[in-house]
C-alpha cells in the first residue's frame, strides 16, 4: 500500500477508537529509516492498549502485519512498527513527559489542540502519580 494511504488509514483507525491530538510527523527529507512518525494520545493505559489492538487488528485484515510491536504490556509508550510509518500511542503523561514533537519541531506538522485547562491539570496529577 502507497505510503500516504497508509498514514490516512492508520489516522482514520485511531480517530474511529477516540485517539486524541493525532499527529503525523513527516520524517522523509529527515531520516532514512522511515517515512512518518504518527503520534497520538489515550486516556488511560487500557485506551492505549485498545488503539494499539484495533490497529494492528484492522490492517492485518488487508495483510499488513506491524515488524515489530513494543510497550503493550504496560499501555503507557506503545510503538507500532509498520517500515514506512512507526506508530506511537501515548497514554497521554507519559506522552507530555517525553514531549516527542519538541524534538522535531523544525518539520512540517499538522495543527495539535490542546486540551482545555481541566483536562491539563488532571493529566499533570496522573504524570505525578505516575512517576512517584
Amino acid at each position: 500500500m502507497e505510503v500516504e494511504r497508509l498514514k490516512e488509514l492508520i489516522i482514520k483507525l485511531l480517530e474511529d477508537k477516540k485517539a486524541e491530538e493525532i499527529l503525523p510527523i513527516d520524517l522523509r527529507k529527515k531520516v532514512d529509516f522511515t517515512d512518518y512518525f504518527l503520534l497520538c494520545s489515550a486516556h488511560s493505559t487500557k485506551h492505549a492498549q485498545g488503539l494499539a489492538d484495533y490497529v494492528m487488528l484492522e490492517l492485518e485484515k488487508i495483510g499488513i502485519m506491524p515488524f515489530s510491536i513494543e510497550g503493550l504490556e504496560l499501555g503507557n509508550w506503545i510503538v507500532l512498527d509498520y517500515g514506512s510509518i512507526v506508530v506511537h500511542i501515548f497514554y497521554e503523561p507519559i506522552r507530555r513527559l517525553y514531549n516527542l514533537e519538541e524534538l522535531w519541531l523544525d518539520l512540517p506538522q499538522r495543527m495539535v489542540k490542546k486540551p482545555p485547562q481541566e483536562k491539563r491539570d488532571t493529566l499533570q496529577s496522573s504524570l505525578e502519580e505516575v512517576l512517584s
